[in-house]
Order: structure tokens, then sequence, then C-alpha cells
């Protein structure tokens, strides 16, 4: 049974390795190396238990073979009972070291995969917004899990296995040779019947389990975008639900037919095994035993014989496989590395400083920027295509100046795809500009700490972002430390109090994947309580009302009359009159700054301010129903 187990083990790594039949990379072992050096106190306590288990391993067979021999001979009953009592004592050991070595084979894994997934997700974290717009989540997500656990095998698993199977395989082998070369060499002619149809299996079962994974990928795609709240939402209104559970449903039956494919494959090769493991014990058993009968060879010895090829063609066997396990580990931590790899485009300076105190100024000094290209960010096999493009990002902001003074609202209008929003991300530098300077209180952002932007810019988007978690946690990702009163006082001041204490939970209510079980209106007021709880210096607005209904926007607005209340404010408007009191309005398009001015200086000059404030109101009572919302 330890045959076939280790023998099944091996075809299912060959398997799994057919996918990526890459060579060595010496570069990519001595990373591995890197990793390691912290755990080579216990790889090194781990590989010695496996040769100890080893070496215990081939005794017992030997010791079961004198154990006959002494029956066979008439020996008095002393010796058989120290003999069994050895063989009691050998099992007793391989059982506490074989728990021993899971121990350490479990903790070295573990703590690997702890390194790995760490480094991944820190290193993913300081990535620029760009990459998370070009990468599937799913392909970003499988890299900390499924590759990262592949990689751990080659520690738990493959490390030992080729260790211990090796100790095993030679020392059965010396032993068997010594009591009898002949039925050894005999033995081993049987060896290919197995490996070698063992091998093609595998590929066809790679091929099979290629087209499983590939199915389940979709299907799991198509779950996570139509189980969303979204999602859902999008498929009721205009969806045909009996189209995508025919196409679903398709996709699952092509897995079930694969892995009723698979389980037959895998019973004949089990069974195969079984015969050749049958027919390589009775030609022991036969040869061995003519050998007895002519006196040339000891009954014990046959016995030995027989229990020594389970161990001899279990290890062989898996080393058999071990180059495939090998490559399939080495393809994990590849895959692994191509992320760590990937250098973020937003790095802070070793010399970076913190924002001044006191009230901040924003400026911008001939900015121009263009999105980096897809090959500066992203990789290709996290967004499944086979190249990236590497042609220079066009530009989309053209000598940007202007300044906000500290308190003062500054507010950009235009058409939509003008260059708003692009001015608003360069501001908490979630991207550097080409050229040009972003600066807060005269100190380019490229020369700040990202920990002192943060706590110095808050940011209040269209969408209203939520995590699925409590509404306390939150708010406290904006303040981790602030306290249940200072909690309460946001609410307050952004119109939430009454809501929140009417949920079920209160401040413990889950609000849903994206905030979902709460209304546009909600969502917005709770960010900008998240804001207000931050205590930033410098609030940047974009078009946080612009998809709010008349009740909703004024509920908003007064929220945000408190968060702008003091600050320094860049706000990005679609209704031209939440602005008309800012300090300085600046009209953007085509990524320039057109006009510039207050909002009576802009009417009064005719130009594109004066023509998207005309558009905006010229249905009779437009003016006098905005007026109501603010």
């Amino acid at each position: 049974m330890d045959m076939e187990v280790t023998a099944w083990h091996s075809l299912h790594s060959t398997m799994n390795a057919q996918k990526d039949r890459r060579p060595f990379s010496r570069a990519t072992l001595r990373r591995i190396a890197v990793f390691a050096r912290p755990h080579r106190g216990r790889i090194l306590r781990f590989l010695l238990l496996s040769v100890v288990t080893a070496l215990l391993a081939v005794a017992t067979p030997v010791l079961a073979g004198w154990v006959v021999d002494a029956i066979v001979q008439g020996k008095d009953g002393g010796t058989i009972t120290r003999i069994a009592l050895l063989i009691a004592l050998i099992a007793v050991a391989e059982a506490g070291l074989g728990l021993l070595t899971r121990w350490l084979s479990a903790t070295l894994g573990e703590g690997l995969i702890l390194d790995l997934r760490t480094a991944v997700f820190d290193h993913v974290q300081r990535m620029p917004v760009a990459f998370f717009t070009r990468t599937r989540t799913g392909a970003l997500v499988s890299r900390l899990n499924n590759d990262v656990i592949g990689a751990q095998r080659a520690f738990s698993n493959t490390l030992s296995g080729v260790v211990s199977n090796l100790v095993t395989l030679l020392l059965t082998l010396a032993v068997m040779l010594t009591i009898s070369w002949q039925i050894t060499l005999l033995a081993l002619v049987l060896l290919p019947v197995f490996v070698v149809p063992a091998r093609r299996l595998g590929a066809r079962m790679a091929g099979l389990q290629r087209e499983a994974a590939d199915h389940n990928a979709t299907m799991g795609t198509q779950m996570t975008e139509r189980f969303s709240a979204p999602g859902a939402t999008l498929i009721k209104l205009f969806g045909r639900p009996s189209d995508e559970s025919a196409e679903f449903a398709a996709r699952a039956g092509r897995v079930r037919d694969i892995g009723v494919r698979t389980a037959m494959l895998q019973s004949t090769f089990i069974t195969a095994l079984t015969l050749v493991s049958a027919l390589a014990l009775a030609l022991v058993y036969g040869l061995g035993g003519y050998y007895a009968l002519r006196g040339s060879l000891e009954p014990g010895a046959v016995v030995a014989l027989a229990l020594l090829l389970t161990r001899l063609y279990a290890p062989l066997t898996a080393l058999a496989g071990a180059r495939v396990e090998v490559m399939s580990a080495l393809v994990s931590f590849e895959r692994v590395f191509e992320i760590l790899d990937l250098q973020p485009l937003i790095a802070e300076r070793p010399d970076a400083r913190r924002v001044p105190d006191g009230p901040v100024s924003v400026e911008f000094d001939g900015v121009s920027f263009g999105y980096p290209s897809a090959d500066k960010v992203s990789l290709a096999s996290l967004e499944e295509v086979a190249t990236l493009d590497s042609g220079n990002g066009e530009q989309v902001l053209h000598d940007v100046s202007f300044t906000a003074e500290p308190g003062r609202m500054v507010a950009l209008v235009g058409s939509s795809g003008a260059g708003k929003s692009t001015i608003a991300q360069l501001l908490p530098r979630l991207y550097d500009t080409d050229s040009g300077a972003v600066r807060l209180n005269g100190v380019d952002v490229r020369d700040l700490t990202a920990d002192s932007i943060r706590e110095t810019l808050g940011m209040v988007t269209q969408d209203g972002h939520l995590f699925h978690e409590s509404v306390r946690a939150n708010l406290l990702l904006a303040r981790p430390e602030a306290t249940e009163e200072e909690i309460w006082e946001a609410l307050r001041r952004s119109r939430l109090e009454g809501l929140v204490a009417s949920l079920p939970e209160g401040l413990d209510t889950v609000v849903g994947e994206r905030g979902y079980r709460l209304s546009g209106g909600e969502r917005q007021r709770l960010t900008i309580a998240r804001l207000l709880l931050a205590r930033q210096r410098v609030v940047i607005l974009d078009e946080a009302t612009a998809h709010l209904d008349s009740t909703s926007e004024a509920a908003v607005q007064e929220a945000l009359a408190e968060a702008l209340e003091g600050r320094t404010a860049v706000v990005i408007a679609h209704r031209l009159s939440t602005v008309r009191a800012a300090d300085l309005i600046l009209v953007v398009e085509a990524g320039r700054v057109v006009e510039r001015g207050t909002h009576d200086e802009l009417l009064a000059a005719g130009g594109r301010y004066e023509e998207l404030h005309r558009t905006q109101f010229e249905r009779p009572g437009a003016e006098e129903a905005d007026r109501a919302v603010r």
C-alpha cells in the first residue's frame, strides 16, 4: 500500500508539472536560498530526521527475516523475543520521528508561506494605482494563494522526499544485493512496466486537468461578477438568466465529464500498479523459495527480500517524479518572484521628510503628465494577454499651474475626460508627474513621506467606496486610535448620527460589499465622516455629489460644508452651482487650464465657463431648483 500511495503521488506531481516545463534557473535557486536562510536550522534538523527515518525503514524488513531464520533454526524464545522487541522499539521510534518530522515539515512550510505571502502582500501595496486598474484581481490573489502554496511544497514535501527516498533506495538496494543480487536485478526489470506508462498517463491527465482548471476559472469569474451586488442587478435588469444558466451548466458538465474520465484513469493506474506489485512479490517468493529449497538462500532472507521490495519500488517511483516535482515548485517560485520583481513607480526617497506643520497650501507648477504604459506597471500574465503595450502613454495634462492658498477652495470644472480627476490623483501622489512639480507647503510631494501625505490629504470620490465590514471598522480606517465619542461626533457632523443609531447593531452593523446596504447618499456621508475623523488639512472632492438625487445631495452638501470648514480644498464639480463660492475656479479642457477666475469673473468673460453654465441652466427654473438643493 505504501508503494501505491507513493507512486500515485508521483503521478499527481507529473500531472501538475506538465503545465510548465521550463529549465532550472540558477537565479531562482539563489533567491529561494535567500528565503530559506532564516529557516536553515530547521531545514537541517528536518533532513537529519528524514535520514534517520529512512534507516529505520530499512532495518525492519531485515529484522523480520532474522525472526524467520530464528524460528527455522529452532533457536530459543529469548532470541526471538529480543528481535521482536527491537522491531517494536523501531516501530515506536518511527512513529515518534514521523510525528516530529511532520511537525518540522509543517512549521517549515507554513513559515515559508508566511514569509512569501507577507513579502508579496507588502510589495503589492506599494504598487501604483495604474497597476490595479490593469490587473485581474483573481490572477493576483492566485499568486498569494496557489503559487505560494506550490512553492511551499518544495520544502515541506519535495525536499524531504528526495532525501529520505534517496537514502532508503541506496540502503535497500545495498541490503537486497547483499542478500541476493540475482533476485534483486530481476525485480528491478519490472520497474519500467510501471514507470513508463505512469509518465504517459500523467501527460494525458495533465491535459484533462488543464482543461478542467480553465473551465473552473471561467466559472469562478462568472460567479464572482454575477454574484456581486452590481453584477446581480445588471443581470436582472438586462441579462438573460436562462442563457447564463445554460453557459454555466455547459462548463460544469464538461468538468463533470473530465472528473469521471480522470477517476477511471486513476483507477486504471492503481490497478496496474497493484498488478505490478503482485508480480514482483510473486517473483521474489517463487525464485526466493526455489533458492531456499536448494539451500542457497535462508528462508528469512526470502521474507526480508519481499518486505524490502516494497521499500525499493516506493522510493524508485518517487524519485522518478522528483524532477517534475522540483520543476513544478520552481515554476511557483518564479511566478511569485515575478510579482516581487515588478518595481513600483512610486517610491519614497530615503531622505523624505514630513509635510510642514500648520495650514497647508497646494501648488501645481507647470505639471504635465501621461499615464504610464502597461509594461511599466503590470505583467502580461496578470492581464491575460500575450504581450504588454510598451508605447509611451498619451499626455493627459499640459503645463497645469495653480495655487490653493491655505484655507481656500480651488474648483476644477470642465468636460468629462478633460483631466480633472487626473489632477486630483497627482496631489496625493497616486501618480508622479512627467514634468513640473506638485507641492504641499512649498515642498515637492516626491520629497515627502507617504505617511505624512496620507495624514495631510483626505479624498472623497464619486463612488464612496466602503469595505464589507462594520461602520466602525470603515471609520477607524482613517484613524484607528479614535475614541467612541470622536466617532459619534464625526457621524453627527456628517448628518449620519440618527441613521447609524437606528441600525440593528449600531456602529457594529456590517455595511455590505462596497457599502451596498446603504443608499448612495448614506455611503457618501459615511466617507465624509471618515474624512472628518481623520482631521486632514487638505480635502479633495472628486465629484462627490455627481450621482445623487436632490434630497441626498442636499444632505451630502451639508456634510461637505462641515468637512471643508477651515481646510484647503480642491473640488471637482459637475454642478457649477456647488462651486460658485470657490476662491478660484479653473476650467480644464483637453488637459489644459483654459480659464481661471471667480464665478462672477468667468461669467462676465463669456468663455467656456459661461457656456457650461448656460448649458446647465438653460431650462426654465433649473437654477432656482438648484438653489433649493443648496
